[in-house]
């Protein structure tokens, strides 16, 4: 598997970074131990998590993914080998979220009891706080750092605005920095990224783990026009976002290059993001062992010039 530097961080990551938010929901405990086990197997050494993940679901209030990645850790005394990342932010079953000092102070040791681990290796504000001062959560997360509880934090859901803000604040306080950002961004929604945060990642060294990169399942061509929609609360929210004139062009020239490479709609999905400016690795989920191998196979895929001006073509937003 294809490693990258994440940012200025001394983190070696895999090309393809495992999602983590269908543990204990989706996929059940053995199911998602035998996508790890696929994924480490093959490889991959960088997981992706957070406190939230899956307090949506009915009768969760949030940490079931945390709880099913720290039982397989303490498995497989494999921690030394697995760069992991997790989030704090997001509003618990609890009612609990945002970025004070508190709330971070908290969220970083219920996630080190849930993930059965010492110290995180990235630990990630899922989405900005207005209501809470930068010094403030910055200061927390640095302190966090330097009690050797965190090796580095990152940002999600920012904007290139509050991004170059913290940053700033992180110089005039000697504070911990955010070395990797964590936002949207695929073939059908590449303007949050392109339009002000692309560039300032590419000039700070900020390492970007894109989520959403298979465009909520519809980069895996499972959903097609005239075909009836499966019934999950997914496909629904797909249906309004991406089942149009553009989002089916799209798919087509992307099945088109795949069948010209011997690949999947997901391997080439993901290799276009792999070719951008400042992205080190997409992170995707997997419910299967099938699918966890279809895309460690992702980074092998090498798209040609034309193949990314055609996908750049039929996805342009300005």
């Amino acid at each position: 598997m294809l490693t990258r530097k994440l940012g200025r961080t001394n983190l070696e990551v895999s090309a393809i970074c495992l999602g983590g938010n269908v543990f204990g929901w989706t996929t059940d405990e053995p199911t998602s131990f035998a996508v790890l086990d696929t994924f480490i197997n093959g490889g991959g050494n960088f997981i992706d998590t957070a406190d939230v993940y899956s307090a949506w679901a009915p009768g969760h209030s949030g940490g079931e993914s945390e709880v099913v990645l720290g039982k397989w850790l303490a498995q497989h005394k494999n921690r030394e080998q697995i760069i992991l990342a997790t989030k704090v932010g997001m509003q618990m079953g609890n009612g609990e979220k945002g970025l004070s000092r508190q709330h971070i102070i908290q969220g970083v040791e219920d996630s080190l009891r849930r993930l059965q681990t010492d110290y995180i290796d990235l630990y990630q504000a899922h989405a900005d706080d207005p209501t809470v001062p930068l010094e403030e959560t910055l200061g927390a997360f640095n302190d966090l750092v330097k009690a050797g509880k965190v090796r580095y934090i990152g940002a999600s859901n920012y904007s290139a605005e509050r991004l170059t803000e913290a940053l700033q604040v992180s110089t005039q306080h000697g504070y911990a920095r955010y070395e990797s950002l964590q936002p949207p961004y695929h073939l059908l929604d590449r303007a949050t990224y392109e339009q002000a945060l692309q560039a300032l990642c590419v000039e700070q060294q900020i390492g970007v783990i894109t989520y959403s990169s298979l465009a909520s399942g519809f980069l895996t061509g499972k959903y097609r026009s005239g075909q009836q929609l499966p019934s999950s609360p997914r496909a629904q929210g797909i249906q309004g976002k991406y089942m149009n004139e553009r989002g089916f062009k799209v798919l087509e020239q992307v099945e088109k290059i795949a069948q010209a490479h011997n690949a999947t709609i997901t391997q080439v999905a993901l290799a276009w993001l792999l070719a951008q400016p400042g992205v080190t690795a997409p992170i995707a989920s997997a419910t299967s062992v099938e699918h966890t191998t279809e895309l460690l196979q992702a980074p092998e895929l090498k798209l040609t010039q034309e193949d990314l001006q055609a996908l750049d073509k039929v996805s342009a937003w300005h």
